[in-house]
């Protein structure tokens, strides 16, 4: 029954959590960039897509 006590009173020690550590942003690399522009003309390209389909109707 000690031992069980003894347990149960170290137990929130061990189960705290660390601290947060705020993440430092990093600078976006330039094929981060070209996938981006590259996938904002795939939009730009599909929203006149759907226009001209709903403009149809």
């Amino acid at each position: 029954m000690r031992k069980l006590t003894l347990l149960l009173a170290l137990a929130p020690l061990i189960a705290q959590a660390a601290s947060f550590d705020r993440p430092i942003p990093q600078a976006q690399s330039a094929t981060a960039e070209f996938w981006f522009a590259l996938a904002a003309l795939a939009l730009v390209a599909a929203l006149a897509v759907v226009a001209r389909v709903v403009a149809r109707r």
